[in-house]
């Protein structure tokens, strides 16, 4: 095996550019337009983004280093089988356009949690911001850890040094420039990810005498696999995990997400956040494809001297860097490349600080000072509160890549965080998008129910290794022995499912626990917060008014439906409707969203 090479001056020059302009990008908005003053600003980018930079955006936060190194160290080591995950996205965008995206916008919300609020209660509302900021935290964790790795291959630098730096940058540019620096950081560092891997794939594939011989090499080994349809969830990849329990996974990120709802609310009109989220489609299924061809080029190279069995590199989320150092040789390259995967990492982070200050401001700050003080924070201090809270999130983020060292192959990592923490609260948003009758104790019972399963799996799976009979020689080998066949079966299920399996027990066990305590009336719940999926589904056809109201489930999606059951229904019906209508607004209409006036309805 050749010496590892390191940096050249042109790498380095090149990898500081990416610092400076991101930096600069920061400084540019926090001295232009209303140098971030306002929370409208500084966390909803006044609400004027365009529609290109925001589904870049988009892109670059979750299709970040995660993606970039775990993707090539999935297709090394595991084969193609994860490449199927591309047509789970074909069910995914369809469901956040159509069932949450509309919901949010409408709403006109800054944090996705209120909803939780107008549709539950305060106390969902708390349980569902304290859920997601766990996950972001923990997330942003694995993504500062995983460029960490790619700096020390290829430079010597000290893990840690590399996520403090990552950590700091990132923090100053998200904290002066608010909202607007982190979009157009995003579309900087979007280009740079594309550009770094592109020249990879470019060059790796003359290296390697073209595609055709990749392929061949790949088959040979039997890496080459699209068509596993086993029904069994245990194993790790098959066509239906990666398509269906992909969907669930990729619906937690795009539905729900604080850092996703953001964007989309950052833009004009409805129909821009739903051109910007379908502008995402071609963007995931280029990336995916690029990172699992690199996983082969690099399989081509290393074949027959496998770095891993070698111990060359530690772990299979460094073969990428590894191989750039050995074969690209043009000065810049490798700089580019790592400045593509510091990118990504920078991209993310930005993002999630970002949310999770709109979150923590407008779900516990704000709520508990107006219960304290019986009154509203100004704008310049709540302004002031959300630039110290992305202070306080970057720091949190660098204490969680700590744990981000112990968690293994990165990619499977952050699918498994998105699974157990992201799984649950796509349910409880879907419980009360789609299910009228659901109240507050089964959505918080639902809930709690639904991340101890989620966790009691993914942790399960880490700590306790498929068991193996063996003699017992004490009562705990013996219990284990007697539970054996259920322990063992729960913490083989396939990380992909992870987030599916959260998302069926939070809606089961919260349609149940509903049922015991008493179902909300449909008639009664605000139509605004409910979707009403047949009319999505069935826009086309001509049903008659009172199909339609059949199909509702009883919710008032219309006047006209108020106005053709109070004609048309008995009396009692009548005098229901009539007393119930000026109730729900004037429960509804002093403190909830106004729809917005220029607003596009698709």
């Amino acid at each position: 095996m050749e010496e590892r090479r390191t940096f050249h001056v042109a790498d380095y020059v090149v990898f500081s550019l990416m610092l400076v302009i991101s930096a600069g990008i920061g400084v540019y908005y926090r001295c232009t337009g209303g140098k971030q003053k306002t929370t409208r600003e500084f966390l909803m980018a006044d609400r004027k983004m365009g529609v290109l930079p925001v589904a870049l955006s988009l892109l670059a936060s979750f299709t970040s280093a995660i993606t970039l190194l775990g993707g090539p160290a999935e297709s090394y080591t595991f084969g193609t089988q994860f490449w199927v995950i591309i047509f789970s996205y074909f069910f995914t965008f369809p469901v956040c356009g159509q069932v949450f995206l509309p919901i949010f916008y409408r709403l006109e919300l800054t944090s996705a949690y209120e909803y939780l609020e107008m549709r539950f209660s305060r106390p969902v509302r708390i349980l569902g911001t304290c859920n997601y900021m766990l996950q972001m935290v923990v997330y942003m964790g694995i993504v500062l850890f995983a460029p960490a790795l790619a700096i020390q291959a290829v430079t010597g630098l000290n893990v840690w040094i590399s996520v403090v730096s990552m950590g700091v940058v990132c923090t100053f540019y998200t904290t002066i420039g608010g909202m607007k620096a982190v979009i157009w950081t995003d579309v900087f560092q979007c280009v740079i990810m594309f550009a770094g891997m592109i020249a990879v794939l470019i060059k790796g594939s003359i290296q390697a005498g073209g595609i055709a011989t990749v392929f061949r090499l790949a088959a040979e080994s039997d890496r080459i696999e699209f068509f596993n349809f086993s029904p069994d969830p245990t194993i790790r990849h098959t066509v239906w995990c990666l398509v269906v329990g992909g969907a669930f996974n990729n619906m937690a990120v795009y539905a729900t997400n604080q850092a996703q709802v953001q964007r989309y609310l950052s833009v004009g009109t409805e129909k821009q956040a739903k051109r910007a989220m379908w502008l995402n489609l071609p963007g995931v299924i280029l990336s995916i494809s690029i990172v699992q061809l690199c996983g082969l080029i690099i399989y081509a190279r290393y074949h027959g001297c496998d770095p891993l069995k070698n111990n060359v590199v530690a772990r299979s989320d460094q073969l990428l860097p590894y191989y750039v150092m050995e074969v690209l040789d043009i000065p810049g390259l490798p700089g580019l490349f790592i400045a593509g995967i510091f990118s990504g990492a920078l991209s993310t982070i930005s993002s999630g600080i970002n949310s999770l200050a709109a979150v923590t401001l407008e779900d516990l700050i704000k709520p508990t000072l107006k219960v304290l003080k019986k009154k509203d924070m100004t704008e310049e201090r709540a302004t002031l509160v959300s630039k110290i809270l992305v202070v306080v999130f970057g720091g949190l983020c660098m204490l969680f890549a700590v744990l981000a060292s112990t968690m293994g192959q990165v990619l499977q990592a952050s699918n498994s965080v998105f699974g157990a923490i992201g799984g649950p609260l796509l349910g409880l948003f879907s419980l009360g998008m789609l299910f009228p009758w659901a109240n507050s104790a089964g959505a918080i019972v639902g809930l709690i129910t639904g991340i101890f399963m989620a966790f009691w799996i993914a942790i399960g799976a880490k700590i306790f290794p498929p068991y193996s009979p063996t003699k017992s020689t004490s009562i705990a080998d013996y219990i284990l022995y007697v539970f054996r066949p259920a322990i063992s079966e729960l913490y083989t299920l396939s990380y992909m499912w992870y987030s599916a399996t959260a998302f069926a027990v939070v809606v089961v066990v919260g349609l149940v626990v509903s049922v015991i305590t008493g179902v909300n009336k449909p008639g009664q719940v605000d139509p605004r917060l409910i979707c009403p999926v047949f009319d999505r589904l069935c826009c086309c056809l001509p049903l008659p008014q009172s199909w339609r109201h059949a199909l509702h489930c009883g919710v008032r999606q219309s006047q006209q439906e108020d106005q053709d059951q109070l004609e048309g229904g008995s009396p009692d019906t009548a005098a229901r409707l009539s007393e119930s209508i000026p109730a729900q607004e004037e429960q509804t209409s002093p403190e909830a969203p106004k729809p917005r006036r220029q607003q596009t309805r698709v």
